[in-house]
């Protein structure tokens, strides 16, 4: 049975360590720069009126199942 601990080889299946290193490498300016991102309210607007729109729907269909 093969030891983990062991360096032998560079072999990692999962890609979790390669993974691990980017993210180590980046640094926390790159994730200084991803939070500071503006956002685009776009597609949240979208989201609210949808609901909204929904919501109405569903409200004219019980008003008229109990008229």
């Amino acid at each position: 049975m093969a030891n983990p601990q062991d360096p032998q080889g560079n072999y990692d299946p999962a890609g979790s360590t390669q993974m691990f290193r980017a993210f180590v490498d980046e640094g926390p300016q790159g994730r200084q720069q991803a939070a500071a991102a503006p956002t685009s309210s776009g597609p949240r607007l979208g989201l609210i009126v949808g609901v909204v729109v929904a919501v109405a729907i569903v409200a004219a269909v019980a008003w008229l199942a109990l008229k």
